[in-house]
Formats: structure tokens, C-alpha cells, sequence
């Protein structure tokens, strides 16, 4: 087996591993970088448990392979507090209950937070929309668009 060298930039620190040419970037993350955090719910991209940031874009890193970061910058939900302060977003998904069983909440606060990064007054729509690629087997989704609706108002006040 033929290991890759990766040297990329995982929530702003410069970070190096190895892995194999057919591993996926979740693997990476999860098993050689322990960011447990992102989910892996379906391994297809269908679910958006496992969703990142990469250079800005964001993705499913279950359909992205390890060796594809190399040179690029990742962002992944244990960055997404940054100042080790919690983010409001993740914040008021604890206030609303906006999580159950958590398996989807990660991939729902990076897409939520790449959503009011680019578009900081989205109506509901566009945020059921910009989720859609994320699913919950628990909650519904009434509270997740809510907190992202109350989120969105509340960083518009600041």
C-alpha cells in the first residue's frame, strides 16, 4: 500500500498526515487527524453529516478523498467555535433544541454557518434550500431553520 503525504490547513493550524490514495477526506479527519466531529451518515453524500469546508466551498468530505486537501484549507466543526467560545449558531441550536440524537448537527452548523457567511439576511426559503442537502431522522426541521432564522437576526443587531 502506497501512502500519500498531505500537507494542508485544518481550522486555520498547519497540519500533515499520510493516508491512503483512496482514502476519503472523513477518514482522514476522523481517524488520522482525531476531528471526530463530522459524521459520517451514508457514505454516498446524500445525508450532509460529514459536511466541511474546503477553500471556502463546502462539501461532503465523505466524496472527497484525503490526498485532494493537500495544499488547501479545511474547515470542519471543532473550528467553527475558533475562540473556544461557543458560535451563535451553535448556541441557539442548544436554546431551541435544534439537535436530538447530534448525528446531523454538525453538518447542519457548517452548511448554516457557510449559508449567513455569504448571505447574512436569508428568508426561509433560501435557508431550506441551502440545508437541504442536510437530513435529520430526529428533530424535524422546524427548529434547525428557526435557529438559523434567530441566528441570522441576532449577528444583523450585532
Amino acid at each position: 500500500m502506497s501512502l500519500q503525504h498531505v500537507t494542508t490547513t485544518v481550522n486555520g493550524d498547519a497540519t500533515e498526515f499520510l493516508c491512503d490514495a483512496a482514502e476519503t477526506l472523513l477518514d482522514a479527519l476522523r481517524d488520522r487527524l482525531g476531528l471526530t466531529g463530522s459524521k459520517e451518515g451514508c457514505a454516498s453524500g446524500d445525508c450532509g453529516a460529514c459536511s466541511v469546508m474546503l477553500d471556502g466551498r463546502l462539501v461532503c468530505s465523505c466524496l472527497v478523498l484525503a490526498a485532494e486537501a493537500d495544499g488547501r484549507e479545511v474547515e470542519t466543526i471543532e473550528g467553527m467555535a475558533g475562540t473556544g467560545e461557543l458560535h451563535p449558531l451553535q448556541t441557539k441550536f442548544l436554546e431551541l433544541g435544534a439537535l436530538q440524537c447530534g448525528i446531523c448537527t454538525p453538518g447542519f452548523l457548517v452548511a448554516a454557518k457557510a449559508l449567513l457567511d455569504e448571505n447574512p439576511d436569508p428568508d426561509e426559503t433560501e435557508v431550506r434550500y441551502w440545508l437541504a442537502g442536510n437530513l435529520c431522522r430526529c428533530t424535524g426541521y422546524d427548529k434547525i431553520i428557526r435557529a438559523v432564522l434567530e441566528t441570522a437576526a441576532d449577528l444583523r443587531e450585532e
